[in-house]
């Protein structure tokens, strides 16, 4: 029989063999086969229900439905922790994904001067900068991206990438690649950087400060030792003033006055909450909140009467083939400074623009050291300009009175020591107003360190009471950088120098040579004392400060360091042998003014084989003084011939502006 024979029996051999056919049928219906009728043929279909069952029990079974149950309970969880418990830390990140908190910065306070002159600008300017944030994840693509950004702006791929990483924590923030972009590069990088992520060109403003004089005839470059000049915020100022505010992109004083009234000059930031699109641009703003712009600085200084002094400054040391200076003019009575000029100086536009390393170092390396302020940091010996300090000191001692005279035959002799007088032959008898009028040394030998059975001040009571007078100590001046000086002493000496103080020692201190140290500015604040009758006034620059929403002004009060420090009675005597210097002495020069006054040369040794450094400090008018005026020439020999024309011209000018 055919295998279809057995399969699909033909329907007339059922009808001849039904008992067989129904037996047949039976069989395959109960063992493997359906069958059903169709077209005279018997239809048979296998069927293999029973093998499932047959090949999985029920325990594999449980354990492939336990499985399922854990890994359906394992992600409920996690979708239960990242929902419900950490929703709130997801929904922030993606919001921050989408929208940001931007700060706005404030515009930065002005500076005038005390006749309403400007001395510095806000000039809108570009930045090109970059938020690492929005930079892509992918080493390669990034890569590709900073190479892009290096070709456009001229940065070096290698310093953009470290300046990724040296603020790798603040990586939302705006990092300058490069600023002071003028518009016309601003907007050809804004489409050449178009697609590119994390890439902004953002507005912002360039310090410009003032090249002019008050006649325009020109620059004025001494400002900016007053002034100083911004720069950008390097990570330990960041880390220092995180906490106030500060930006990675920020830049903040790093000199002068733009330094030290940083915080007010500053102002307060904005913010704005902001929506941005995929590359971390700027699209809808959300809600704003104004920045406040800082305060503005009103100064004591005289921008035409700081012009004039660097112009006379600079005639001598052409004339004189010399390069450094310094010099001061206050008001004694209130500390108010109204020119400060230290030479050579420097343009502080180079720094607020941003200064190429080349051009740092030229000023660096340069001898003369244009960046060094030597009104406030320089430090040299005093000269002659200490003594009237000496004659308040000994006439407050009780050691002479103002008639109390001694011979100056030329100098004092010491065993083999010899101490000289400036004048062969010396001065002849010699009180304490004839010794400040012509500085005869001999004079301050006596009071200072004592001669035969005369017993002087002595060191110690010597520095004592120029401490009292502000020396080595900084006068608080509102520039940073201050020096303190320098008072030599009995214990300084035996530790440093490993030897004894000499009586020699006591003399040289007592004309202002030896290891006598002072900043000209110190000298301007002692005259300034001698002036006013005995107060050391506390110098300043600025004179108000002004919020410009309010128009509110907030003077600067006048303060003293010390008061009295000797009688006024013996305070006039040193003034009257500063008046006599003028009227017959070694400063006849400032009889020409219309005006009285009086004065103290000075002429310290520093080297044995250059030229003495030349000083001059006067003040006037005499009777009721309103102005002290302080010159030094660094090796410019003798003050009366260097230093005092300076003052004396620049006190013309004044005399003219302010005595009407």
């Amino acid at each position: 029989m055919k295998n279809d024979d057995i399969f699909n029996p033909p329907l007339d051999q059922h009808r001849q063999h039904g008992s067989l056919a129904g037996k047949y049928k039976r069989d395959w219906v109960e063992e493997n086969f359906e069958y059903f009728a169709t077209n005279g043929k018997i239809i048979h279909i296998p069927t293999t229900r029973n093998f499932l069952g047959a090949t999985i029990s029920g325990r594999k079974l449980k354990i492939f439905l336990l499985i399922v149950a854990c890994a359906v309970a394992v992600i409920f969880g996690r979708v239960f922790y990242l929902q419900i418990i950490k929703g709130d830390y997801y929904r922030g990140l993606a919001e921050n994904n989408r929208i940001r908190l931007k700060p706005t910065p404030a515009e930065r306070g002005l500076i005038y001067d005390r006749n309403g002159e400007s001395l510095v600008q806000n000039v809108p300017s570009f930045l090109l900068s970059i938020v690492p944030q929005d930079l892509p994840k992918n080493a390669e693509e990034r890569k590709a991206i900073i190479a892009q950004i290096a070709l456009v702006s001229g940065v070096p791929a290698k310093d953009i990438t470290e300046l990724i990483k040296k603020y790798s924590d603040y990586s939302y923030e705006s990092l300058v690649v490069k600023d002071n972009l003028d518009y016309q590069s601003a907007l050809e990088l804004y489409v050449q950087n178009a697609n590119l992520p994390g890439i902004l060109i953002e507005k912002g403003t360039q310090r410009l400060y003032r090249l002019t004089g008050f006649k325009q005839t020109g620059p004025v470059a001494s400002l900016s030792h007053v002034i100083g000049y911004l720069g950008k915020i390097n990570e330990t100022e960041l880390a220092n003033r995180r906490s106030s505010g500060y930006l990675a992109s920020d830049h903040l004083g790093k000199t002068g006055l733009e330094k030290f009234y940083e915080t007010e000059l500053r102002g307060i930031y904005g913010k704005k909450k902001i929506e941005v699109d995929a590359l971390g641009r700027e699209q809808n703003v959300l809600a704003e909140e104004a920045p406040q712009p800082g305060k503005n600085l009103i100064l004591s200084l005289d921008l035409e009467g700081q012009e004039k002094m660097e112009t006379l400054i600079k005639r001598t040391l052409a004339v004189t083939k010399t390069k450094k200076a310094a010099a001061i003019a206050m008001n004694p009575q209130t500390g108010e400074i109204l020119a400060l000029v230290s030479w050579p100086s420097f343009d502080n536009n180079n720094f607020s623009s941003g200064i190429s390393q080349e051009n740092y170092q030229k000023y660096v390396n340069d001898p003369d050291q244009p960046l060094f302020n030597r009104v406030i940091a320089g430090t040299y010996p005093s000269g002659s300009t200490v003594k009237p300090l000496y004659v308040a000191a000994a006439l407050q001692e009780g050691i002479v009175t103002k008639n109390t005279s001694f011979l100056s035959t030329g100098g004092l002799r010491v065993d083999q020591w010899f101490f000289p007088d400036w004048k062969a032959g010396g001065h002849g008898v010699t009180n304490a107003a004839k010794a400040l009028a012509w500085s005869v040394n001999t004079y301050f030998y006596y009071i200072g360190g004592g001669y035969g059975n005369f017993v002087g001040l002595g060191v110690e009571k010597m520095v004592n009471y120029l401490k009292k007078f502000g020396l080595a100590a900084p006068t608080g001046i509102d520039l940073p950088g201050e020096e303190s000086g320098f008072l030599p002493s009995k214990k300084w000496k035996e530790e440093t120098k490993k030897e004894m103080w000499y009586v020699g020692d006591t003399y040289n201190l007592s004309i202002g040579q030896g290891d006598l140290l002072v900043t000209p500015l110190q000298v301007a604040v002692w005259t300034s004392t001698v002036a006013n009758g005995g107060s050391v006034v506390k110098p300043h620059l600025v004179k108000a400060i002004t919020d410009p929403i309010t128009k509110k002004s907030t003077p600067i009060k006048t303060e003293y360091l010390n008061e009295n420090v000797v009688s006024a009675a013996n305070m006039d005597v040193a003034q009257q042998g500063m008046r006599e210097c003028v009227i017959y002495g070694s400063c006849q020069l400032l009889k020409s003014l219309p005006f009285t006054s009086g004065g103290k040369t000075g002429t310290a040794q520093w080297s044995t084989t250059k030229p003495e450094h030349a000083w001059f400090t006067a003040f006037a008018p005499f009777n009721q003084p309103e102005i002290v005026v302080t010159v030094l020439i660094e090796g410019g020999g003798e003050g009366s011939i260097v230093a005092m024309p300076i003052a004396r011209d620049w006190l013309a000018w004044w005399g003219q502006k302010y005595l009407k």
